[in-house]
């Protein structure tokens, strides 16, 4: 389950550069200990930026909606929570050679990181919060 997304909120972190919006993404995961992906029929959504075949992720579903225009309008935000995320996402992408797309917007990309880079970070973030 989601929490309240204000639009105070949602506006605010909709104009944060890539670097804060990764940060405001690594602390909402780590809050709310879910994440959000989109999905179709086909599955998981899928998006090559650059060279890298990314999984695009988001830390409400609203951000993930807002994102999902034109060709991907048929999309759904799915939710996963940071346990599954941890335990069978972060190694299943490595295998796959898959980035993690952090936070795009309609209208700025997000941070593109290797799935491990994104497990030491929630690590990080987690210890400074039970510090």
């Amino acid at each position: 389950m989601s929490y309240e997304l204000s639009d105070t909120e949602r506006n605010a972190a909709l104009q944060l550069n890539a670097d804060y919006r990764f940060d405001h993404f690594i602390s909402k995961l780590v809050e709310h200990e879910e994440l959000y992906v989109l999905t179709d029929e086909h599955g998981v959504m899928m998006l090559t930026t650059e060279d890298e075949d990314c999984i695009p992720v988001w830390p409400h579903p609203e951000y993930a909606k807002a994102w999902a225009e034109g060709e991907w309008a048929n999309c759904k935000p799915q939710s996963i929570t940071l346990n599954v995320w941890l335990a069978r996402w972060i190694d299943g992408m490595a295998q796959d050679e898959l980035c993690v797309a952090v936070f795009p917007t309609p209208d700025q990309e997000g941070i593109v990181l290797e799935p491990a880079d994104i497990a030491d970070a929630i690590a990080q973030k987690q210890a400074k919060r039970s510090s």
